[in-house]
């Protein structure tokens, strides 16, 4: 797939990024590393512009970034320090600290660690704070101010908001699902499955199936589907179903979606429908109702 990138043919280098981007979260290491190698390695800028856009949102991509700025050619380390510097991912540090030696890295290597503490900082204190706060209704409304103090930040919190997803605090890990959620990012689909699957406060899994929706990732859809029975988790879980870009991933539950089209709940009933006819678009058949409509004109 990586090799298609270089290919004569705009549509295939197009689709090959496309694809790329869309299993991002699922990429081998091999595959990253390749996109590191063509970030220096190709001559077309649109490329080259191209993979740093993908390597933002490619959760293993941070380990060849950190092994290029030990490279012999000193395009390399900059390039590979100035996207790191961009990235502002906490487990590129000890790379950095490393990359010291390099005069050609050196400034960009402190400045990026710098940012990375502030940010660590600034994060910590924050949670530290909510922890805090006594009162069900006053530690809501912290919860709310937390998410919105923090949500501006952005993927660069995403590797520390895993590792308050662990906290023993509930609402703290309420709010770093919620954040996590809201930023989007691939990396924190299986964190928050883990929260699903496992956690014992019903707050943290109502906020962990809704932050899984908003990504939209498909490997959470056997969770989505054993938490349609469960009454606080119902609608968010056929809500995050009908997100689902790959619909192919729900076709074994066709049978269930076109069941729920007659549930009582409005949202569920419009949710599955939508989803049965996706499912019935991709088998070039007519959506229910639509045969109906046809028949009138």
């Amino acid at each position: 797939m990586v090799g298609l990138l270089r290919d004569s043919e705009e549509a295939v280098r197009q689709a090959a990024f496309s694809a790329l981007e869309q299993m991002a979260g699922n990429l081998d290491d091999e595959t990253a590393a390749g996109l590191v190698r063509n970030l220096h390695e190709s001559p077309d800028e649109d490329v080259r512009s191209r993979v740093r856009q993908l390597l933002g949102v490619i959760p293993n991509a941070i380990t060849p970034l950190c092994e290029m700025l030990t490279h012999p050619e000193v395009d390399a380390q900059t390039t590979a320090a100035t996207i790191l510097e961009h990235l502002l991912d906490p487990r590129s540090a000890d790379g950095l600290i490393d990359a010291m030696s390099s005069p050609a890295v050196r400034d960009t290597a402190v400045r990026t660690l710098k940012k990375l503490g502030a940010i660590r900082d600034r994060i910590d204190a924050t949670f530290n704070a909510l922890r805090d706060v006594e009162g069900a209704s006053e530690r809501e409304e912290a919860r709310m101010s937390t998410v919105m103090d923090l949500l501006g930040i952005g993927r660069p919190a995403v590797e520390i908001l895993i590792e308050y997803l662990e906290d023993d605090d509930w609402v703290v890990r309420e709010a770093a699902a919620d954040l996590l959620g809201k930023i989007g990012d691939v990396r924190a689909v299986e964190p928050l499955m883990k929260r699903l699957q496992l956690d014992k406060d019903t707050g943290v899994k109502e906020y962990a199936v809704k932050s899984l929706g908003l990504i939209g990732d498909p490997r959470p859809a056997q969770l989505y589907i054993e938490a349609i029975p469960i009454r606080p988790l119902r609608v968010m879980a056929i809500e995050a179903l009908a997100k689902i870009k790959d619909v192919e991933v729900l076709r074994p539950y066709n049978e269930l979606f076109n069941r729920l089209r007659t549930d009582r709940d409005g949202i569920v009933s419009y949710s599955a429908g939508l989803i049965a006819d996706k499912l019935a678009a991709l088998e070039g058949e007519q959506p229910v109702g639509q045969e109906e409509s046809d028949d009138h004109e």
